[in-house]
């Protein structure tokens, strides 16, 4: 019997070592097979090499002197000089505080409101209302910045539209100058982005309501539900999955609070009272870094905002996982 034990787990040990040893060479046929879906990727790896993971050698100037004249080759290496100067920067805690402060506000505001309006679609029964809202709500997604922020100029102008109806409304005695009062900038910029996203944003939730099996409307409707009861016990958890995901990714950037939109809202001769609310770290790198020449600092102060973006989206990965709702890994 011992005799017969011995044998079956030698021939067990060699199956395993048989199946470890063609693991390899199952993976390789496998992506032989799969050459034409590999070429297919083939181009946005080459674009990931190239312009994502190609600069990252610059990284090195946080810790370097470096100089323009000189070259990275002679810039002297001074450890942590860059990072203790960007800590002990008398503007570094407002920076930080706009940053974080406009990058919640935007979170909070901004993220439900794809949500809501894929929601309202859904239940939209015209296929022709349905398909114009979504293409004007779609549209401003195409608009870049640049054209985003003289619509937005020029809407909120002393002669602009939003001025001529607010004294026509007796809402204001006379016009105001929006964009130079600092306490209107973060409500028009939240807005704005709110306004071009938020098109983009609702497809992405009504192609996972695309996914719902009708059934189980069709089973709601025969137990009477309505519709803001099959909204929440049917397309809510079926789209749960897709939010926890675009959760995840926003939480990641939460020290993303923007540059095109902030720079090209305050990018104006006139306007630089906005200087104060609008000193997010994004801006901050480019006006120490690009405009001031302080390559090496600017540097720093982007490398310990990715650091910061990194550790925060794999906290939030971690989290989701660990309550059991979808992760990016």
């Amino acid at each position: 019997m011992a005799r017969i034990t011995n044998q079956a787990v030698t021939k067990m040990s060699r199956t395993s070592l048989l199946h470890k040893s063609t693991k390899p060479y199952a993976k390789r046929s496998r992506l032989l097979r799969q050459w034409d879906l590999q070429l297919m990727v083939l181009p946005a790896l080459l674009v990931l090499l190239v312009f994502s993971y190609g600069p990252m050698w610059g990284i090195s100037l946080s810790f370097r002197d470096y100089s323009i004249y000189k070259g990275l080759g002679d810039a002297p290496w001074v450890g942590f000089k860059h990072f203790q100067m960007l800590f002990g920067a008398i503007e570094f805690p407002k920076v930080m505080f706009n940053t974080i402060a406009l990058s919640l506000l935007k979170f909070a505001l901004g993220f439900p409101v794809p949500i809501l309006l894929a929601l309202m679609l859904n239940e939209v029964h015209s296929r022709y209302f349905k398909k114009a809202v979504q293409t004007i709500t779609y549209m401003p997604n195409f608009i870049s910045w640049v054209v985003a922020a003289g619509f937005v100029f020029m809407l909120l102008s002393r002669d602009g539209l939003v001025n001529a109806v607010l004294v026509a409304l007796n809402i204001f005695d006379g016009p105001v100058d929006f964009m130079l009062q600092p306490e209107y900038f973060w409500t028009i910029l939240i807005l704005t982005g709110i306004w071009k996203g938020a098109g983009f944003g609702a497809i992405i939730y009504l192609a996972a309501i695309s996914n719902v099996d009708p059934s189980l409307y069709e089973a709601a409707d025969i137990d009477g539900a309505g519709r803001f009861r099959k909204i929440f016990a049917i397309t809510i958890p079926a789209i749960q999955g897709v939010i926890v995901i675009l959760l995840i990714l926003s939480i990641g950037n939460i020290l993303n609070a923007g540059f095109d939109d902030i720079f090209l809202l305050t990018n104006n001769m006139r306007n630089y009272s906005l200087t104060d609310v609008a000193n997010t770290i994004d801006i901050y790198v480019f006006r120490e870094g690009i405009m001031n020449r302080r390559y090496s600092y600017g540097t720093a102060a982007g490398l310990f905002k990715g650091i910061a973006n990194a550790i925060l989206l794999t906290t939030a990965n971690f989290t989701a996982g660990r309550l059991g709702r979808s992760t990016l890994w």
